[in-house]
């Protein structure tokens, strides 16, 4: 019997875009992965990713959020960045099978202030979500999951 694809998203803050990345992996990829994500310095689950992953029906809301720390004794297949800073971070990963890196755009960043900014913020969300769903899929094909 064999062990699920190990998979870890690495972002800044593991607020939207691990997370994101996260839940549609596991969707898309099924039971042949195992699907984690974390953050440098990890913040709350962005309200906004969980709103934009609601729309497409995955729900992402009971993820945890942890520190890249919190999986040092682990061994990934694959250990994806999906920001510059995570890139750095994860040459700390050697001993990982694969290091991918995604450059994704950071939806939190986007301006927060009126009416107008908040409907700016939501396509900024809905945008990552979108890239990093072609991203999971583009991928997944080349990357056959151990079979249970």
């Amino acid at each position: 019997m064999h062990s699920p694809t190990r998979v870890l998203f690495v972002c800044d803050g593991s607020a939207a875009r691990s997370q994101m990345a996260e839940g549609l992996l596991r969707t898309l990829g099924g039971s042949g992965f195992e699907v984690h994500s974390a953050g440098l310095v990890p913040e709350g689950l962005h309200p906004l990713a969980i709103k934009v992953m609601k729309e497409i029906d995955i729900d992402i809301s009971g993820q945890g959020v942890h520190h890249l720390n919190d999986f040092e004794e682990v061994q990934f297949d694959y250990v994806i960045s999906l920001c510059d800073e995570a890139r750095e971070s994860c040459l700390a990963f050697p001993r990982d099978g694969h290091n991918l890196h995604w450059q994704s755009d950071d939806p939190t960043e986007a301006p927060a202030s009126g009416q107008a900014s908040e409907e700016a913020t939501l396509a900024a969300f809905r945008r990552t979500r979108d890239q990093l769903r072609q991203q999971v899929g583009q991928w997944l094909p080349e990357v056959p999951p151990s079979k249970g």
